[in-house]
């Protein structure tokens, strides 16, 4: 993942949040409604880039980003002392099942993992290379839970979750990918694909190999397969050229990278059937579900969608992370449930294998929120008309809404809270979760007001955004 602009062509995908190809499969149809339902889940990058503090996969990239520059300027002595992190990564701290317990407090219903960066290092006990975390070199191979994705995957599974795949289709340690011959300008494949395509053709065979290797059963039951680095994908004769990239003016030949996704994807649900794929900022019927990345839509999606985002640090460890507040956490929620997304928050593992400390403490703080207040999240689905500036509704079902109040900091409950744009139906009953107690209420004009009881008030049920339940 990265936080920037990168090729005009990916960002173009994640920006235009209207382009969506339905998927027809009802068996997937089926799983992405339940999808919907979970709306709160887990995201974790982690790799031996993590013993640096540094962004992952993306410093051995020849790419002039100043978020991926490198300290060292020779390249070439750099990228062989990355690679050589491998040596050097021993997790010991690793504990799955501490994480799992709790995300699970926290209310998260599913998780996604970094099986493979773009880097290439693979954090599962794949065959098809030595670039692995159970590689004999890797010193934590000796360690009973070295295939750290079948642990994290079990542990999580043990906890009632649903359990992804995040799985990079670049890889830049692949010869077939980045071919030493050639420079490597970017971070797509370095060689001219039509001029040497049984290269090419292996590199497709790999993928594939390593993505069934995650889906054939070794690894359980996963239920989305997430495909990062959307440059890699089919184009038309018509895509193929040159584009302008600003602010360095530079210009970058792109070309078909086609892995074959549709034959992929029937294979994977072969051994995972309704798995849900999102084949992230590439247009088309394998984008289950879109990703906007570190941001949150201004406006309610028509179709399945996920705001994937740092909780803090970056989407890799860093030294001394800064997590967001249990306020901000809270609100982020708020503002993608009502919006119809699902959140998906980033926790980056420390090299040790341990989480910051700042990590427990933002989750245990959004599982006390949730424990009051998860049912207004959970199963529901956004209405019209969303957000009213700090006033939000969603609903569940045909005869329940949920009326949430962002609170500000410091801020004390109000009295009455008014929703416009909407009025409430004659005998709805009005209640405020986390006390039961009943709120009277009145309409006015395309709008309703609640009245919020004095015990209420004096006593708030939770912190950061207050809830009430209305019942038509």
């Amino acid at each position: 993942m990265v936080l920037m602009a990168g090729l005009m062509p990916v960002m173009a995908a994640q920006e235009h949040e209207e382009r969506y190809v339905p998927e027809t499969d009802p068996l997937v149809l089926q799983k992405l409604e339940q999808w919907q339902d979970l709306k709160f889940g887990l995201l974790m990058h982690w790799g031996p880039y993590s013993q640096w503090g540094i962004v992952e996969s993306w410093s051995i990239c020849a790419e002039d980003e100043g978020w991926c520059r490198r300290k060292n300027p020779d390249y070439t002595e750099y990228k062989k002392q990355y690679e050589a992190l491998k040596l050097s990564f021993n997790p010991v701290g690793f504990n799955p099942e501490k994480w799992a317990a709790a995300a699970k407090n926290a209310g998260m219903k599913y998780v996604v993992f970094t099986t493979k960066h773009h880097d290439g290092f693979s954090m599962f006990d794949t065959r098809l290379t030595d670039y692995r975390i159970t590689d004999p070199a890797c010193p934590f191979s000796v360690n009973p839970r070295a295939n750290v994705t079948k642990e994290i995957f079990s542990a999580f599974r043990d906890q009632g979750f649903w359990t992804g795949a995040y799985f990079s289709k670049p890889d830049w340690h692949n010869e077939n990918y980045w071919w030493p011959n050639f420079a490597t300008p970017d971070r797509n494949v370095n060689y001219n694909i039509k001029n040497y395509p049984e290269r090419w053709e292996k590199f497709v065979e790999f993928t594939h190999g390593q993505i069934m290797e995650l889906a054939g059963g070794d690894y359980g039951k996963v239920d989305i397969l997430w495909l990062d680095g959307g440059w890699v994908r089919k184009m038309s004769a018509e895509e193929e050229q040159e584009y302008l990239l600003s602010p360095g003016r530079r210009f970058v030949r792109t070309q078909s990278q086609d892995i074959r996704m549709d034959e992929l994807v029937t294979k994977v649900r072969e051994k995972q059937p309704g798995m849900i794929v999102v084949d992230r900022a590439v247009y088309g019927k394998n984008q289950n579900y879109l990703t906007p990345e570190n941001r949150v839509p201004a406006e309610a999606l028509p179709y399945p969608w996920e705001s994937c985002i740092i909780a803090g640090g970056g989407w890799a460890w860093v030294p001394d992370p800064k997590f967001m507040s249990g306020r901000e956490a809270v609100q982020l929620l708020v503002d993608i449930v009502i919006k119809g997304g699902n959140l998906l928050l980033n926790i980056g593992p420390a090299p040790d294998g341990t989480w910051p400390e700042g990590a427990y403490t933002l989750l245990d703080e959004m599982g006390r929120w949730m424990n009051v207040n998860g049912e207004a999240i959970y199963g529901t689905r956004a209405m019209a008309p969303y957000k009213d500036g700090k006033v939000c509704i969603n609903s569940k079902g045909d005869d329940i809404m949920y009326l949430f109040y962002m609170a500000d900091a410091g801020e004390t409950m109000p009295a009455s809270v008014t929703m416009n744009g909407l009025t409430l139906p004659p005998g709805s009953r009005v209640t405020a979760l986390g006390s039961g107690a009943l709120c009277r209420w009145k309409n006015g004009t395309d709008s309703f007001t609640v009245t919020i009881p004095q015990k209420v008030r004096q006593n708030t049920p939770s912190d950061h955004v207050w809830v009430m339940k209305i019942e038509k």
